[in-house]
């Protein structure tokens, strides 16, 4: 079993949080990359209706970092971008695993409705080679790019009152703020 790459955000409170992973995930990474992009910090009942969404074509996954090639789409202007895909094999993978992070989380007793992704990461796999035939008696590699796919779930914390004695007016922060506070000393 693979350890979890972002086991340092669970150890220090692990009973506020529920993960799951998937290992060898046979779907591509860029495309699951992406998708987890979109999904990092959203609340879970949300993310469940978004890849509903995906799944029918009514939402986008917008595409960042590996938009090489990928097609405009109208729906992309929701997420300040032009490109975006749907990929339904990767979201029916990152359904089950949100699914079965629920049910970790539900093991330990955490409220379901509140829950929300911390933290997703995707990495890649080892390949998986198969050759194709070319014309004139050549053989090319015909290789599969797997993912392995990881996803903490969180309670959201109580929110701490910011203190009164570290307020500290925006302009002394600023350079031109400390040299006129020097100048009036």
């Amino acid at each position: 079993m693979v350890r979890y790459a972002s086991a340092s955000i669970a150890t220090a409170n692990p009973e506020k949080f529920a993960k799951a992973q998937g290992e060898y995930v046979r779907t591509h990474f860029k495309n699951a990359r992406e998708v987890g992009a979109a999904l990092s910090g959203m609340n879970l009942k949300k993310a469940y209706t978004y890849l509903a969404a995906v799944q029918e074509h009514q939402q986008v996954i917008p595409f960042r970092r590996f938009a090489g090639a990928i097609g405009r789409t109208g729906q992309a202007k929701a997420f300040k971008t032009t490109k975006g895909r749907w990929p339904t094999k990767t979201v029916a993978h990152f359904l089950r695993l949100l699914k079965n992070a629920e049910s970790n989380a539900d093991a330990k007793d955490l409220a379901v409705e509140e829950l929300f992704i911390k933290n997703i990461v995707v990495q890649q796999a080892p390949k998986t080679r198969r050759r194709t035939f070319r014309a004139h008696g050549r053989i090319n590699p015909y290789q599969g790019h797997p993912c392995h796919i990881e996803i903490f779930l969180s309670v959201p914390s109580a929110q701490v009152p910011r203190a009164k004695d570290l307020d500290v007016s925006a302009s002394s922060n600023t350079r031109k703020g400390k040299k006129t506070a020097a100048i009036e000393a």
